[in-house]
């Protein structure tokens, strides 16, 4: 099967990306649509998981939505967060994010390297008896929790953030002859909006973990799967798979 069409499930890239090269190089086009948003949960609704944020010496944040939904959260319900409060975060740009909500400087702030692993680094020993409270999103795998607790970290998880679908319906996905998908909530978006999809020729392509057990349950077959050692970025897993069907 000739592929030309590719549609990738996020925004558009910001900065120069190697898909302009691609679709130069093998005469594809790619299209950028986001197939759900992001919102914060309301505070009923986070009310509901009967999680006591000031029960928690320390927050863990893996994503700069949830900081947002976070902060949002506790002006909402006039929670006061005190300056001993620690804050660990995936990322250094993650953490950087923290400044829009607190006095960066006074506060105990850790970073990693944007994966799980890395923020249990940061605990080490020195930190290992805080009580975690993981910030996550409807959609989020348990990846950081799982590993908190095969690390004998105590830690309590909350949702804060949920993802609600895109209104697809006007689109003819099998106009696409590749589909990029990268979470569990794109498979959700998919089939609320095509409850009767069927994939037929479509070539679809899974990036990260958490979505491969959601297609998979679903019904729809992987064509590429990424990250991979060979092919770490979908730029590179696409241009490989293509050098191939030439």
């Amino acid at each position: 099967m000739t592929i030309k069409n590719i549609l990738i499930s996020q925004q558009p890239p910001k900065a120069t990306s190697p898909y302009a090269s691609i679709a130069e190089k093998y005469g594809v086009n790619f299209e950028f649509i986001p197939f759900f948003k992001i919102e914060p949960l309301s505070s009923r609704e986070f009310r509901a998981q009967k999680i006591n944020i000031l029960d928690h010496t320390a927050i863990v944040f893996s994503a700069r939505s949830t900081i947002d939904a976070f902060f949002k959260l506790c002006e909402e319900l006039r929670i006061k967060i005190p300056e001993t409060m620690k804050y660990f975060c995936a990322s250094e740009a993650v953490a950087m994010y923290l400044q829009k909500h607190i006095v960066y400087r006074k506060r105990k702030i850790f970073f990693g390297d944007g994966s799980p692993a890395s923020i249990i680094a940061q605990i080490g020993s020195k930190h290992k008896d805080e009580k975690f409270l993981i910030a996550m999103s409807d959609s989020a795998n348990n990846d950081i929790s799982g590993i908190f607790r095969e690390n004998g970290i105590e830690c309590d998880s909350a949702v804060f953030v949920k993802s609600v679908s895109q209104d697809l319906k006007s689109m003819d996905m099998h106009s696409y002859d590749m589909v990029v998908l990268y979470n569990p909530a794109d498979v959700k978006s998919l089939f609320e909006n095509f409850p009767d999809f069927r994939q037929e020729g479509i070539k679809f392509v899974s990036y990260g973990k958490s979505v491969i057990k959601a297609m998979s349950e679903a019904g729809l077959e992987i064509e590429i799967s990424a990250p991979t050692a060979e092919a770490p970025s979908v730029a590179k897993a696409i241009e490989i798979y293509l050098e191939k069907g030439r």
